[in-house]
């Protein structure tokens, strides 16, 4: 019986590590997507940055739906519109017809904001890959499998 209460003891430490781990990189998470944002534009902040994320993989396509975007970031359409307003006054992106809908418009990147972006996330990866370089393959396939399931539970 003992051997049980200490193995719930010892899940309950491991859980709140855990959680002390978590607790501290989404702090680190909300501070880098501020400075990540302010490398697209000077004026634009950490939600910015979510959306403008999110709508850069539709560009291939013609651009991508507000109600998408709302839904893949888990917000409220109000919100999102009110970011994408700000988006589209710092000339980050433009609203096009959809060729599928003519009633519909779809959110693309500007050219200048596909440029930022695109150099914004080229220096990411080059400050992760420096970061990361340090880590074995076993370790890194490791983090990405973790992670990836801990995605998906939190889902």
């Amino acid at each position: 019986m003992s051997s049980t209460v200490e193995r719930s003891e010892q899940s309950e430490r491991l859980v709140a590590d855990i959680e002390q781990q978590l607790s501290a990189l989404f702090r680190r998470s909300r501070s880098a997507s501020l400075r990540l944002a302010r490398r697209v534009h000077p004026e634009m902040d950490a939600a910015g940055y979510a959306l403008i994320s999110q709508i850069e993989p539709g560009t291939a396509s013609g651009g991508v739906r507000a109600s998408d975007v709302a839904q893949a970031l888990g917000l409220d359409k109000s919100t999102v519109s009110r970011g994408i307003t700000q988006l589209e006054n710092l000339g980050l992106i433009e609203r096009v017809g959809d060729p599928d809908d003519g009633r519909a418009r779809l959110l693309r990147l500007t050219t200048v904001g596909a440029e930022r972006f695109d150099a914004m996330r080229a220096q990411r990866q080059t400050e992760f890959r420096a970061i990361l370089d340090r880590w074995s393959p076993a370790d890194l396939g490791d983090l990405g499998r973790l992670l990836a399931r801990l995605n998906d539970d939190l889902g």
